[in-house]
């Protein structure tokens, strides 16, 4: 039988489960929501579970600041073994006596903290002319890489025993986990890959909001839509400008508005009437419409 999908806009904080990729756990979502249009912010590893934000409809406009917020996992990572993947799905290229006491791990994790380097893995989807490294790799092939600029803001030792670490990590967009668990093994003298990673916040957004599939298909399709957080909650840390309706309509048209407002110059969020209608640039007194819902931009259309 074939499913009725439907327009839905909001945003679902997902906690992904072990063993599925991004795009199939983003597709059981979208089915059991029956949403016409949905696509997740920060891709996690089958190996991965966690926090996965799903913005559906009109959300999907917004997810610049997800994207480019700060994360923060939980990484088990086994010490004295290295893979060819940099985590448990590899398999053992070599392995290492460890004799290590957590003063030694402690002074070691302090040497990451801060801006550091990292040098991509082939295992992914960061594109070389147009494909994936994890292309290259399939076919036996390695691509040169530059390393990138990371920043580590935290890293906490949650645990240590024997040859299992496992640590806290808030860090910037672009940080690879398991790239830090093989330097912090290559730090220690004894190699190390990732084991096991759970993702608990995304900027200002944890687990503590999110759902898993057996929460969402145990209730009605009612309340799930519960679960669904509004379009501007992706935007909390913009400030507000209200509009009025003549506004509305003129920045609807894609015109600039000469306003004044006690704000700093960047990019704001739009309402009109109390309801958000989209975010804009403000420089010098001036409003410029960046991304509006699409309703809006169609009653304008429809004036016009």
């Amino acid at each position: 039988m074939t499913r009725i999908m439907r327009p839905l806009d909001g945003v679902l904080l997902f906690d992904k489960p072990l063993g599925l990729s991004s795009n199939i756990a983003l597709q059981k979502v979208r089915r059991l929501f029956q949403a016409e249009k949905a696509g997740h912010t920060g891709t996690l590893d089958p190996l991965a579970t966690g926090l996965l934000p799903v913005c559906f409809g009109e959300a999907t406009k917004f997810t610049s600041s997800l994207l480019e917020a700060d994360k923060t996992y939980c990484a088990l990572i086994r010490l004295g073994q290295t893979t060819t993947t940099g985590d448990a799905e590899g398999e053992i290229t070599s392995t290492y006596a460890v004799e290590l006491d957590q003063a030694q791990v402690c002074a070691v994790l302090r040497n990451f903290i801060g801006e550091i380097q990292q040098m991509p893995p082939m295992h992914s989807a960061i594109k070389h002319q147009g494909k994936p490294l994890y292309e290259y790799i399939r076919k036996g092939e390695t691509v040169i890489r530059a390393s990138r600029s990371v920043i580590i803001h935290e890293l906490i030792l949650e645990r240590f025993a024997g040859d299992e670490m496992e640590i806290t990590v808030r860090c910037s967009k672009g940080t690879y986990v398991r790239t830090l668990a093989e330097d912090i093994g290559l730090a220690l003298g004894c190699g190390a890959h990732l084991q096991g990673l759970r993702r608990t916040a995304i900027g200002r957004f944890g687990l503590e909001g999110a759902y898993n599939l057996a929460q969402m298909e145990s209730v009605t399709m009612l309340e799930r839509e519960a679960y669904i957080l509004p379009l501007d909650s992706l935007l909390q840390d913009l400030p507000v400008f209200d509009l009025d309706v003549v506004q509305v309509t003129r920045i609807a048209q894609g015109q600039r508005l000469a306003i004044e407002a006690a704000l700093p110059d960047g990019k704001v969020r739009l309402y009109g009437a109390g309801c958000f209608i989209g975010v804009a640039d403000l420089m010098e007194q001036r409003l410029t419409p960046v991304r509006l819902l699409s309703s809006v931009a169609k009653s304008a259309a429809c004036i016009e």
